[in-house]
């Protein structure tokens, strides 16, 4: 069942219905092939001569830069640093992680950004709950967000929390690229090289599904987010 959040979201199908592809790709794809692949159909979607998809995939070990990122939330460079021009600070993506770039036309759904983050937002939401996780998003934090009572609280006495999910796009033409990455089995010590999204308190950390104890495989986690997708943004067409 979607949550609230999910289902007050859920305006983004197309008047036509038109399925948007989804795509998944085995193995590790470097960082530089996926930024070349969303610029072009990022365009051909705008043109309408493509039509819009979602691409889920791993990488190998990178720091990634977004246009709001500053250099001294590079803490320790320990894998390639790529500048990339989706919004944001400083993120990790490695093996272990789902990323799911969403190459949508806006024009077509919804022409409002920050109402479409908060779409990506609540489609990770929902897709947790197929898991048992309970998460949010938070008014002044974008990604989502899971409370750890277990952890040491913050100096005021706040409850611990820690990000599951990382969002990131950029809008061209009204067509959206990047997106989300979702924490499934990431070695999450490789985070300890960036203050993530510029966040630096202590309270505040970064998990994974693994982290929270539940044991899933990639291919059950796309599942969730295939069924969680459908419900907000319409139908799907595998490829």
């Amino acid at each position: 069942m979607l949550s609230r959040d999910a289902l007050e979201s859920a305006l983004w199908t197309r008047a036509d219905e038109s399925p948007v592809e989804w795509r998944v790709s085995q193995g590790l794809t470097p960082y530089a092939d996926a930024l070349a692949f969303m610029d072009e159909r990022a365009e051909a979607i705008a043109a309408g001569a493509a039509p819009e998809q979602v691409w889920l995939l791993q990488h190998p070990p990178i720091y990634t830069a977004g246009s709001s990122a500053k250099d001294a939330d590079l803490v320790e460079a320990r894998f390639p640093v790529h500048r990339t021009g989706r919004g944001g600070q400083f993120t990790y993506h490695g093996p272990g992680q789902r990323i799911a770039y969403v190459m949508l036309d806006l024009r077509r759904r919804r022409p409002d950004v920050r109402a479409f983050v908060a779409a990506l937002e609540a489609w990770i939401i929902a897709s947790l709950e197929a898991f048992s996780i309970a998460s949010g998003r938070r008014e002044d934090r974008v990604g989502v967000w899971v409370a750890r009572p277990d952890k040491p609280r913050g100096i005021g006495g706040e409850t611990a929390e820690d990000k599951i999910a990382a969002i990131g796009i950029r809008v061209r033409r009204w067509v959206s690229f990047h997106g989300v990455s979702l924490n499934v089995t990431p070695d999450l010590t490789h985070f300890s090289g960036i203050a993530p999204c510029g966040i630096r308190t202590a309270h505040y950390g970064v998990t994974s599904l693994d982290d929270l104890g539940v044991r899933a495989s990639m291919s059950a986690v796309d599942a969730a987010l295939e069924q969680a997708f459908e419900a907000i943004f319409g139908p799907i067409s595998r490829l």
